[in-house]
């Protein structure tokens, strides 16, 4: 993906910003529309309902609080869109990608489809609720070309909606893995080793970072819990040698956050995580002239 400097367009057709919002990158044929269920019937009368599109429908599950997605592609996005709001319960959100020529053909939608639950897994933000995701479609090299450049637009548009499907939890910025842009954390005693990065979304810590497989009593009732359903989640698990262990990067909104997981009692992020200097992340990140 292109870091560029690029002008994002979004239009609210109804003047509200909590609903329907139709995004475009001012220079580019391709829209992003995000529907949310409840005026799903007002999309339903717009013209761009009739196009052929891509879909993604977005929900949470429940009962572990994952976002989960479900990818489809249709040449009838009225019928396919109504049919899902009867039977697919999860959902909250429609995402429809479409092209303001309306150029887009089953073809392209087929090929979108297929790479968007390929990206999804790769960047394990959402569970797709798709099973198998088939076979590549046979798409000739030009055409294949211009989905990707459709993608590429399409992925920023769901990223600025409020929806990074598509993101590596890490930035693919090269410096951010690099020994430079990590930081650590160690308690000898507990067995705890971290690393990770921080990023404009919050602090990432690293697969195979090392957690303290106990709770201790200062860690709370509430923050236990929510320890807990990391573990109950997958994203830490026990390994063949009995510790508790990331199982691929983890996103956490704040330093203390990931701290707190690892180390399983209270803990300030800010000064628990250090440099290879010896530098606290409040020295590296937010002291002047850092």
């Amino acid at each position: 993906m292109t870091t560029s400097p690029k002008t994002i367009q979004i239009f609210l057709p109804s003047g509200d910003a909590h609903g329907i919002r139709i995004a475009e990158i001012t220079t580019r044929i391709v829209q992003v529309i995000e529907v949310p269920r409840s005026l799903l019937s007002d999309f339903l009368k717009m013209e761009q309902s009739s196009q052929v599109g891509l879909y993604l429908l977005i929900g949470e599950d429940s009962e572990e609080g994952e976002q989960q997605v479900y990818v489809g592609q249709t040449g009838d996005l009225r019928s396919r869109l109504a049919t899902h709001n009867q039977k697919k319960d999860f959902w909250e959100r429609a995402l429809v990608l479409i092209s303001k020529t309306n150029s887009l053909t089953q073809t392209h939608a087929l090929f979108l489809e297929w790479h968007s639950l390929q990206q999804i897994r790769k960047a394990g933000r959402f569970n797709d609720e798709n099973g198998n995701s088939g076979s590549r479609p046979h798409t000739p090299a030009p055409l294949e070309a211009e989905c990707l450049e459709i993608f590429e637009t399409g992925s920023i548009l769901v990223s600025s909606l409020g929806f990074p499907l598509f993101d590596s939890v890490v930035s693919s910025k090269p410096e951010e893995k690099e020994p430079d842009g990590l930081f650590y954390i160690q308690a000898t005693k507990q067995g705890v080793t971290g690393e990770g990065v921080y990023t404009s979304e919050g602090f990432v810590v690293i697969a195979g970072s090392i957690a303290n497989s106990e709770h201790s009593q200062s860690i709370g009732d509430a923050n236990r819990r929510w320890r807990q359903r990391l573990i109950d989640s997958g994203a830490m698990a026990k390994n063949a040698e009995g510790q508790l262990t990331f199982q691929k990067d983890h996103l956490f909104r704040t330093p203390s956050g990931a701290a707190m997981a690892l180390l399983g009692r209270r803990a300030n992020g800010w000064t628990e995580w250090k440099d290879r200097q010896g530098r606290t992340l409040h020295q590296v990140k937010r002291e002047p002239g850092s």
